[in-house]
């Protein structure tokens, strides 16, 4: 007889002031015959989804289906979720493929969010995976009832049933669980190119080598190579016009939905892995994919064509969504098709370990992403970096996160969001913005219940001015003094009398930030329920 000792995880609360929590939303597999961790069991019923105002019934709960799962490392994820049990045929007597199964997206996305820095997360399963090759009558049905699982409104709003109702959290699903969500910052949909994308590739037939970083090692004798791994001949998703569309339907909603009840969190996409039909040639004969993913972007509206004046786009609808490009081949990555991680997953830990090491508001590309970009071999589509600011990968740059190959490995070498205004096109002004709101928020939330008068609005004007004086010292803003930096207001002149007949309490905020030519105004209103309710930008 043999005892064996293991010690208990605590449960993980929540912390309003965190700028580096990631939401993961998408398909992956319960592990079977495991049971629940009590730790995971006592944050779920914290929540209230055992047996509060949430509860589910206890299938739910033991298939943590539909359900949010606060995980701070990759061990616990590996406990909890069999992300790497993703069938590659419908039917399981077909082995012509030679391969039992490989990893899940999303499995591959948080496995990259904590080896790039990544801290902690939230995992949403929404339902198993689904086959990686099947047979489909109907691929547009299934390509919606997949979205529908992950964005439940992302086409069709006229279906009751499957409504956002706020107050009640047993009509929630997929990312209306950010509603619920309120130490969130980032959110990512790992296998959204995956669920647009319904038509079955031709494998691979010719291969290149699989690269290798360049660098020293010791002398030794040659080893023979690896063996060539099956997956890396069978096709990563990629999309043609009608999957571009659903994922562009998708994206637009997840974006409207946050836009609407969680306006500081910022959506992390990758940009999918265009078919043919999708790319142009151009007048020398080459397929050049990055002019080519610019120009399909464009002609669907994901990025302007051109810069819109500031007086007809204020940003709002498109600063808080990165696109991250191309998709990355890494050591890690063998098990998945084309040995091909899709590339929201490295941006997001880059993203969380920027915030934790350095601060949400300073930029995580160039040197200080390449010592957690090491294990990265290849990209496809490769790009050339480094050949003017007229070439396709510096403009596509301009709008996209894009990874590419520097003389010491490869780093990210734009951190950029889809505004099309310039004052808010760097990524970290909106997540500097989004770490003030759940700052604000988060020292609001004293005042629920205080008298609406003169002595509360001074403690709140004197809360927020030392909050921002701490980001003014770290280097957040422009401006030689405070002044210049920063100004806060919190009296008669940002309330009305309705506001004050209906207990609202309104603060204003105007900041500088320092990667920002634009002045940048926030106007919190914090009512009962401690929200912000506008945000908007001035010149």
């Amino acid at each position: 007889m043999s005892l064996l000792f293991e010690t208990a995880a605590p449960p993980l609360a929540a912390d309003l002031r965190r700028a580096d929590v990631a939401c993961f939303v998408g398909h992956v597999a319960r592990r079977s015959a495991v049971p629940l961790p009590d730790a995971v069991r006592a944050q779920l019923r914290e929540g209230g989804w055992i047996d509060g105002i949430r509860a589910r019934p206890s299938a739910e709960v033991e298939s943590l289906l539909n359900l949010p799962v606060v995980i701070d490392s990759w061990a616990r994820f590996d406990a909890l979720f069999a992300w790497e049990a993703r069938p590659l045929r419908a039917d399981p007597a077909d082995t012509d493929t030679g391969i039992a199964v490989c990893a899940t997206y999303l499995g591959a996305a948080v496995r990259s969010f904590f080896a790039r820095g990544g801290r902690r997360a939230v995992v949403v399963r929404v339902g198993d995976p689904w086959p990686y090759i099947e047979t489909l009558a109907d691929p547009a049905a299934a390509r919606r009832e997949r979205l529908r699982r992950m964005v439940p409104d992302f086409a069709d709003r006229s279906n009751a049933a499957r409504l956002f109702v706020p107050t009640e959290p047993s009509t929630w699903q997929g990312i209306h669980h950010l509603y619920g969500l309120r130490d969130v910052s980032l959110v990512l949909l790992p296998d959204l190119a995956d669920a647009c994308c319904v038509t079955e590739a031709a494998p691979r037939t010719e291969l290149p080598p699989p690269a290798v970083p360049t660098g020293f090692v010791e002398c030794s004798a040659n080893d023979a190579p690896p063996d060539d791994s099956t997956l890396r001949r069978v096709p990563a998703p990629r999309l043609d016009s009608d999957g571009y569309l659903a994922w562009q339907l998708a994206l637009v909603a997840v974006r409207a939905f946050l836009a609407r009840h969680q306006r500081e969190v910022m959506l992390l996409a990758a940009l999918p892995l265009p078919q043919p039909d999708t790319q142009r040639v151009s007048g020398d004969g080459q397929v050049h994919a990055q002019a080519a993913m610019l120009a399909y972007l464009q002609r669907i509206g994901i990025v302007p064509p051109s810069p819109i004046p500031s007086d007809q786009d204020a940003g709002a609808a498109s600063a808080f969504v990165q696109l991250a490009w191309p998709w990355l081949r890494t050591h890690a990555a063998a098990d998945l098709p084309e040995w091909l991680e899709s590339p929201d997953g490295v941006l997001a830990g880059l993203v969380a370990a920027g915030a934790t090491a350095r601060g949400s508001f300073r930029s995580v590309a160039g040197d200080f992403s390449v010592p957690r970009l090491r294990d990265v071999a290849d990209a496809e589509p490769r790009p050339s970096w480094g050949l003017g600011d007229d070439s396709p990968d510096a403009q596509l740059a301009r709008h996209v996160c894009l990874f590419a190959q520097q003389p010491d490995g490869w780093a990210l070498q734009s951190d950029v969001t889809l505004s099309s205004h310039e004052g808010w096109r760097f990524g970290g002004s909106s997540r500097l913005m989004g770490t003030l709101l759940r700052s604000a928020r988060a020292a609001g939330d004293s005042l629920v219940f205080d008298l609406n008068g003169p002595a509360t609005w001074a403690g709140l004007r004197r809360a927020i001015e030392r909050l921002l004086t701490g980001f003014w010292n770290e280097g957040a803003f422009a401006g030689a003094t405070l002044a210049d930096a920063f100004a806060v207001r919190c009296d008669r002149s940002t309330m009305t009398q309705a506001d004050l007949d209906a207990g609202r309490l309104v603060v204003e905020i105007t900041v500088r930030p320092a990667a920002s030519i634009e002045r940048i105004t926030v106007v919190l209103d914090l009512n009962n329920a401690s929200g912000a309710q506008a945000l908007r930008e001035a010149a």
